[in-house]
């Protein structure tokens, strides 16, 4: 069930994930992982497009952070901060460039 709660400790919450992967498969299965997955909800799945990649016709949310999250987790942990252009179904919603 979805809980609005959460939503404001998820960022901190995945960096929970660094005990057990690299940063590179945490942001891996954060996005394109988990996108792969709910396409598996088939009826249940609410987008209705291709999700978890970026190209043409696809479902792709895009954000741009200040740093190498790679290098450093810690930036998506700040997504205030730290994200300077956010992107969903191709519309910005934020853009600090």
């Amino acid at each position: 069930m979805f809980d609005p709660k959460q939503m404001t400790r998820m960022s901190t919450d995945i960096l929970k994930l660094k005990e057990w992967f690299t940063p590179a498969e945490v942001l891996k299965l954060m996005t394109h992982d988990n996108a792969q997955l709910l396409a598996l909800s088939g009826p249940r799945n609410p987008y209705p497009g291709k999700l978890g990649v970026i190209e043409k016709g696809a479902l792709a949310d895009m954000i741009l952070v200040d740093g190498d999250p790679i290098k450093n987790l810690e930036l998506v942990a700040d997504p205030e901060k730290n994200f300077t252009v956010i992107m969903k179904d191709g519309k910005v919603y934020k853009n600090q460039l």
